[in-house]
C-alpha cells in the first residue's frame, strides 16, 4: 500500500448519467446517515481467506459490464462487478490477458474482488501483482462521494495513489465502481520443464537461473521439505528465446519438457488451488498457511510438506493451529510474514488469520481508512 503524501485532493468527478452508480451512492449515504456498517459482496469466491466480516451486505454484482477495451492501447475499463471470466474471455479474443493471473477459486468471481484481494497467480514474481496493473479507479468513499483517481495511462496522481492502494485493501477504503486495467499480449511461445530435485537445490537453481537472461515466467516446487520433489519451470516469451532456454536448462540439469496441454492444466490448477496439495489437507485439524518471504530465503519449516511458488517467495504448507507461533517466528526471522490462508475445518484455536502490521504500516493504514471512511462504514478484514 502506498504511503500518503498529503490529504486526498480529488473532487467528485463528472460522470455521465447513464453510467452513474446512483443506487450504490444512495445506499452508502443511507448507511452513513444511519451509521449502519456495510459489508461489500462480490462473487464470494475469496470469503474463506479471512475471518467473517460483519455488516449489512452491499452486493456489487449488478454493477457489471465492460465499458471499453482498447486493444492497441492495452487498456480495459470495466465496472467492478463484472465477472472475471467475462473479462478474460473478451481479452482472449484479441490475444491479450491479465498477466498477474488473478486466482479464480470458484466460478463467479468479479474483477473488483480480484483487485480488492490483491492476490496473484504463478507469474507474480516475474510480471508483478494486481496493483501493478491498476491504472485508474472510481470509488465511492465513506461520505457517499464518487471520486475518480488515476486514468487510462501509466501515470501517478497527486496525494494518495488510491488506484494502486485499492489492490489488497479488501474494500476498506470504499466501494470500487470502476477499474481501468493494463493488459498485455499473450506470449508467442511457452514451455514447461520439470526437474526431480529436493527443496534446497530447487531454490538454489531458481536463484541462479533468475539472475540470468532466461524467459522464466513462473515456478512451482512440491515435495517434502527435506526429501525429493518436482520443480516445474514455465518459460514464456519469443519463440527463439523459449527454445534456446529449453535447450540450455535441460543441458544443465536432467529434466523433461511437458506436453503443452498437460502443462497448461497444471498451471491453471495451481493458480486456482485445485492441485491435490491444496484440495486434500492432511487432516481436518490442518490449516493452509501462506508464508511470504524474500526469494533468497533458505528452506523453512521442514516439518511439513510444502508447495513453493514465485521463485521461492511464496511458500504454502499445511499445519495445525498450534504450530502458529513456530510458523510466524520462522517467517519473521526470514524477513517475511505468515497468513493462515485457509482455516482448519476443526480446532482453529482462535489463531489470528493475519500477522499484525508493523507500527509504521499500521499507522499508514489507519490514516488511509480515516481519510476515506471517517465514519467507519465499510467493514473489512485485517489488511495485512
Amino acid at each position: 500500500m502506498s504511503a500518503p503524501h498529503a490529504a486526498p485532493s480529488a473532487e467528485p468527478a463528472f460522470v455521465p448519467a447513464s453510467d452513474h452508480p446512483q443506487a450504490l451512492i444512495d445506499r452508502v449515504r443511507s448507511a452513513v446517515a444511519a451509521r449502519t456498517p456495510l459489508r461489500l459482496v462480490g462473487g464470494g469466491t475469496k470469503a474463506f481467506v479471512h475471518a467473517p466480516v460483519a455488516g449489512d451486505p452491499l452486493d456489487l454484482r449488478a454493477h457489471s459490464g465492460i465499458l471499453s477495451h482498447e486493444p492497441s492501447e492495452l487498456v480495459v475499463t470495466v465496472r467492478a462487478g463484472t465477472p472475471l471470466a467475462d473479462v478474460e474471455a473478451a481479452l482472449a479474443e484479441h490475444g491479450q490477458c491479465l498477466p498477474f493471473e488473478p486466482p479464480r477459486f470458484g466460478a463467479g468471481g468479479t474483477v473488483g474482488g480480484a483487485v480488492a484481494s490483491g492476490l496473484a497467480g504463478p507469474a507474480r514474481a516475474s510480471v508483478g501483482g494486481a496493483r501493478d496493473y491498476v491504472l485508474g479507479a472510481r470509488l465511492i468513499n465513506g461520505r457517499g462521494e464518487l471520486l475518480t483517481f488515476g486514468g487510462q495511462v501509466m501515470k501517478n496522481v497527486a496525494g494518495y495513489d488510491v488506484s494502486r492502494a485499492l489492490a489488497g485493501s479488501w474494500g476498506a477504503l470504499g466501494v470500487v465502481t470502476e477499474l481501468s486495467l493494463k493488459v498485455l499480449p499473450v506470449a508467442p511461445a511457452e514451455a514447461t520443464l520439470v526437474f526431480e530435485v529436493d527443496q534446497f537445490n530447487a531454490l538454489e537453481r531458481l536463484h541462479r537461473w533468475g539472475g540470468q537472461p532466461l524467459p522464466i515466467n513462473a515456478s512451482r516446487w512440491l515435495g517434502e521439505a527435506a526429501g525429493p520433489g518436482r520443480l516445474h519451470l514455465r518459460l514464456r516469451g519469443a519463440v527463439a528465446a523459449v527454445e534456446a532456454a529449453c535447450v540450455r536448462l535441460l543441458g544443465e540439469a536432467p529434466g523433461v519438457r511437458l506436453d503443452p496441454l498437460e502443462a497448461a492444466a497444471g498451471w491453471t490448477a495451481g493458480r486456482d488451488q485445485q492441485l491435490p496439495f491444496f484440495t486434500a489437507p492432511p487432516s481436518p485439524a490442518h490449516g493452509l498457511w501462506r508464508v511470504s518471504v524474500p526469494q533468497t530465503a533458505e528452506p523453512l519449516l521442514a516439518a511439513w510438506p510444502q508447495l513453493i511458488e514465485w521463485q521461492g517467495a511464496q511458500r504454502w504448507l499445511w499445519a495445525p493451529a498450534d504450530a502458529a507461533d513456530a510458523i510466524r517466528t520462522a517467517a519473521r526471522a526470514a524477513g517475511g510474514h505468515a497468513h493462515l490462508f485457509r482455516a482448519p475445518a476443526v480446532g482453529d484455536g482462535g489463531v489470528p488469520r493475519a500477522d499484525a502490521p508493523s507500527p509504521a504500516l499500521g499507522a499508514v493504514m489507519q490514516r488511509l481508512r480515516e481519510a476515506f471512511d471517517p465514519h467507519g462504514i465499510f467493514q473489512a478484514p485485517a489488511l495485512f
